[in-house]
């Protein structure tokens, strides 16, 4: 159950700070969900929040490994 709660957790950070990101310099569509998924005043603060769940994920993993 870890191994997916860090996979999962990865994924929304990457996902988060690359959509984020890509909204912020470019503007151009890519390949992040929330750049293709939400209207535009919506993909910052999904990205925040896709960032905020990933590394709860990985803290939660981290904390159960322990």
């Amino acid at each position: 159950m870890n191994g997916i709660r860090e996979l999962v957790g990865i994924l929304l950070c990457v996902q988060g700070v690359g959509g984020g990101l890509s909204k912020i310099l470019d503007g151009g569509r890519s390949w992040f969900a929330q750049r293709h998924l939400l209207p535009e005043a919506a993909q910052i603060p999904a990205s925040v929040v896709m960032i905020l769940l990933g590394v709860a994920l990985l803290w939660s993993a981290r904390e159960t490994r322990a």
